[in-house]
């Protein structure tokens, strides 16, 4: 690989200390909001519930992302700070536990991050008294709620008087991200109407894996961040020549997790991938490979609601004897040196490439 263009660094570039400033904006706003709920006589479990959601883990991927794209535009002409890219990343943040929210209801799932479910903890929280089927459907409409909540505080979060938009940041920002949330609600209406009927056809699932993960984990955060810096569109194209292919890798790795992962380390129970039957690249892999005994167990196991952890190995073992589970390796491969190669050619300061390198390594090569 070619040597990356030498820019000098403008900014130290800490990554734990931008995890600790995006946390710090998202605690300082969420007990802002609890204090107003309190003053309004308003419930206060919302504000309570959303804090323990948010932060009960998560990498903080794209506030990290959103501040490096703002690094890499290395001439500032929109007179914006690195307070600034760290408001909108906790602005990210918070959309994204709208997303995290809406999403573990249409999936059905009990458990993020090795704790329940936001709607499974408000159907406990308020079981007394009701029949379980009442509190389920409480805890999955207030949890619905909750999310719209999110979604609104995102913008919030980008309007904040001290650190938020200015109106001409505001017209190179927000168009991205509107963007962004249409593409990943168009990923995620992909996914829905896939799941329960893999096919051998890869396209179908690469085109989720496009909208609902790399462009909205990877290139839209980076993007988001250099169009606050005033990026202009070639290094837009290649950000984009960089994010696109590792978030493809991110996401096939996070296939592989859900198929033979340890739920130790991936926060959720090890049969829900292989009961949810998702349309994955893994799952078409093996479709194309499968003889047809092979066939008849994936269509007869795969997506099962009541898969037991025999039948999910016989899975699993389908998987391996295809060669899908070694298809799909090669294909994170590939496209971590794809976005690598991305990588040397783009025109940004050293500290922000090495971090970007960094990041790249960990979401690629993660076991959780």
């Amino acid at each position: 690989m070619s040597a990356s263009p030498a820019i000098p660094v403008t900014a130290p570039l800490d990554l734990p200390g931008i995890r600790t400033a995006v946390d710090a904006v998202l605690k300082s706003f969420l007990a802002n909001k609890a204090a107003t709920a309190a003053d309004g006589g308003l419930p206060g479990e919302v504000t309570e519930l959303l804090h323990d959601f948010i932060f009960a883990g998560g990498k903080r991927l794209r506030p990290l992302l959103c501040v490096l794209g703002w690094h890499t535009a290395s001439n500032n002409t929109s007179g914006s700070s690195p307070a600034q890219a760290v408001q909108v990343g906790a602005a990210l943040e918070m959309f994204h536990a709208f997303c995290l929210i809406h999403d573990d209801i249409m999936d059905h799932s009990t458990t993020r991050r090795g704790q329940p479910t936001l709607h499974h903890t408000l159907a406990a929280r308020h079981r007394t008294g009701r029949t379980r089927a009442l509190a389920d459907d409480l805890g999955t409409s207030a949890a619905i709620l909750t999310g719209d909540l999110a979604l609104l505080w995102s913008d919030e979060l980008l309007h904040d008087p001290h650190h938020g938009l200015k109106p001409d940041q505001r017209e190179h920002v927000e168009p991205l991200i509107d963007l962004m949330r249409g593409e990943v609600m168009y990923g995620q209406y992909l996914d829905l109407i896939a799941t329960g009927y893999p096919t051998p056809d890869t396209a179908p699932a690469l085109a989720i894996i496009r909208y609902k993960t790399a462009k909205y984990t990877i290139e839209r955060p980076l993007h988001i961040g250099a169009a606050l810096a005033g990026a202009d569109d070639p290094l837009m194209h290649q950000l984009s020549a960089f994010a696109l292919p590792l978030g493809e890798a991110f996401q096939l790795r996070d296939d592989l997790l859900g198929a033979f992962g340890h739920p130790e380390h991936t926060g959720k129970p090890a049969l829900d991938d292989l009961r949810e039957g998702k349309h994955t690249v893994l799952i078409a892999h093996a479709l194309q490979a499968a003889d047809d005994t092979q066939t008849r167990l994936l269509h007869g196991l795969y997506g099962n609601p009541r898969l037991d952890e025999k039948n999910a190995e016989t899975v699993r073992a389908v998987l391996r004897a295809t060669g899908a589970d070694q298809t799909v390796e090669h294909m994170i491969t590939q496209r971590y040196e794809q976005a690598l190669t991305a990588l040397d050619h783009l025109p940004a300061p050293a500290g922000a490439l090495h971090q970007l390198r960094a990041l790249a390594d960990k979401t690629v090569w993660r076991v959780s």
